[in-house]
């Protein structure tokens, strides 16, 4: 199976998912729905169709949909099972910082101010 995502990649998950993300959750096939479901987010959350459009965008715009992907994807993998992190505050701390950071991006894509920056870009 490969990669059927379009702005990150199973690895870019997979190291924002810690070493005791679970076996069953944290591999491709999983990671590929995740990635879908967290693309689908995105682009309503900033009402734009990055999907359609990413070949044309510059490199820094594709950064910023690679972390806010790649970081609600392994917010999901590490929802699945959080019972192999050494507590639930571990699990839990990451899906904060994941979450935040997500957030962090959605807030600079959704910017109006920015929105001739990623569209010309």
């Amino acid at each position: 199976m490969a990669d059927t995502g379009i702005f990150a990649t199973t690895l870019e998950v997979q190291e924002k998912t810690g070493a005791n993300a679970s076996a069953t959750s944290n591999v491709e096939a999983y990671i590929n729905s995740y990635m879908s479901q967290a693309e689908s987010f995105i682009n309503v959350a900033v009402r734009f169709n990055f999907s359609d459009t990413y070949s044309t965008l510059n490199d820094d715009v594709k950064k910023i949909l690679s972390e806010v992907s790649s970081n609600l994807a392994a917010i999901y993998v590490i929802q699945f099972d959080m019972s192999g992190y050494t507590s639930l505050i571990e699990a839990e701390d990451m899906i904060t910082v994941l979450r935040d950071s997500a957030l962090r991006g959605i807030s600079l894509l959704r910017d109006k101010k920015q929105e001739t920056f990623i569209k010309n870009a």
